[in-house]
């Protein structure tokens, strides 16, 4: 992709441009972001995702002017002409290749943010209220016609005593009614309020998540402890793997200079300047952190099921295909930084060498890359691994 070459998919601008411009910042109406769009699924086949256990659904609807919701599986749907209501499916790009393709069109923006497909449809007056949401948004209408009214405002109050988070005060600033193919960028915090226009509208949202800082100091810190006991022998490395370069820990508390004390129950002034100068010896690096990161933003979904090859996949090992190329399954997520290389949760066996880490961009490589011709032995045998598991497909030329 190149970066500073203007899209449709953004209005015009480049991926450059409304990331300085827009990302995190303001909002953008886009007037046919793809032009001709067709949506992915039918609304019979997002209906019938909702009907499955292992799907995260959700209906909301207004009865008697009081909001309701129920979480799926569903073994009912309401129908069009049964009143406002709204049914949003999770995770559809997990189901759906088409959908997954549709998220790749936004990797101007790193997979670490990437989040998931949702996609909602609703009945003529269907919506779920104003709100705000605490992500980056790209709102797409695939279906039928959605009316927003959107802007920034700082009152963020909510209403009590509701199943969803609705804002108490909402004061829109713009309006924009969207038909199939326009899209529209919201920003955290940027307070919405979409409502279909009519039966059988279809709304895409790719969302990006965003990892609070409490989720961060928390995983690091586990990260750190479990280094801790991997190097006292305690336990295989973070998520199983070798553990990082770090101190030994491994020697026992000491105080030959202890006086007698009259209050034994008060603990000691040595203890607790051991306890912190041991602390201080931890390395919170930037190696620890790129572990953590990569094994927990690669963590597939629990709606992540990887089937096994439907044939048998060529054993690359031994003789390297002439032809074809290497796809990651669509629900195979694969980060890398520096030399780690990170998979579905798992730091990989192998470095990331330039090819693997050519797979992780593009999410294929064809087998006649000259990048192939040296891959090492552990790289070829990862990639054996994950063909084996049904992370990674083979597909002949």
């Amino acid at each position: 992709m190149n970066l500073d070459h203007p899209l449709p998919l953004l209005g015009g601008l480049s991926p450059d441009d409304f990331m300085r411009r827009h990302w995190q910042r303001k909002p953008l109406l886009i007037r046919q972001a793809i032009p001709g769009f067709r949506p992915p699924l039918t609304l019979a086949a997002v209906k019938k995702l909702a009907r499955r256990d292992d799907v995260e659904s959700r209906l909301i609807w207004r009865e008697n002017g009081e909001w309701r919701m129920e979480h799926g599986p569903f073994a009912r749907l309401p129908r069009d002409n049964e009143g406002d209501w709204t049914l949003l499916v999770q995770g559809v790009d997990l189901h759906s290749d088409a959908a997954a393709e549709l998220m790749q069109q936004f990797r101007f923006i790193p997979d670490a943010r990437l989040d998931d497909v949702m996609i909602s449809i609703a009945s003529h007056g269907g919506g779920v209220g104003p709100h705000f949401d605490s992500y980056d948004v790209f709102l797409l209408q695939a279906a039928g016609e959605r009316e927003w009214r959107y802007g920034r405002q700082k009152d963020l109050g909510l209403q009590p005593g509701l199943p969803l988070k609705i804002l108490s005060r909402f004061e829109p600033e713009h309006t924009a009614v969207l038909a199939p193919g326009d899209m529209l960028y919201l920003p955290p915090q940027a307070a919405h309020d979409g409502v279909a226009v009519g039966d059988g509208c279809m709304t895409i949202s790719i969302g990006f998540r965003a990892p609070s800082q409490a989720d961060l100091a928390r995983g690091l810190l586990e990260a750190a402890a479990d280094q801790v006991m991997a190097r006292v022998g305690l336990l295989g490395g973070p998520y199983g793997d070798p553990p990082l370069p770090g101190p030994r820990l491994s020697g026992l508390y000491r105080d030959p200079g202890q006086p007698a004390v009259d209050h034994p129950a008060q603990v000691p002034d040595g203890l607790i300047e051991a306890t912190l100068a041991t602390a201080d010896k931890l390395r919170f690096d930037e190696a620890l952190a790129a572990r953590f990161l990569g094994c927990w933003l690669t963590e597939p979904g629990n709606a992540a099921v990887f089937d096994p090859p439907s044939d048998q996949p060529p054993d690359i090992e031994a003789q390297w295909p002439a032809q074809g190329r290497l796809q990651l399954d669509r629900r195979s997520r694969m980060l890398y930084r520096g030399k780690q290389l990170f998979i579905n949760g798992e730091t990989a066996g192998a470095a990331a060498e330039p090819a693997l880490r050519k797979l992780a961009d593009a999410r294929a490589l064809d087998c006649a890359d000259p990048l192939c011709a040296r891959l090492s032995d552990s790289a070829r045998t990862q990639l054996a691994d994950w063909l084996d598991a049904g992370w990674l497909h083979y597909r002949p030329e």
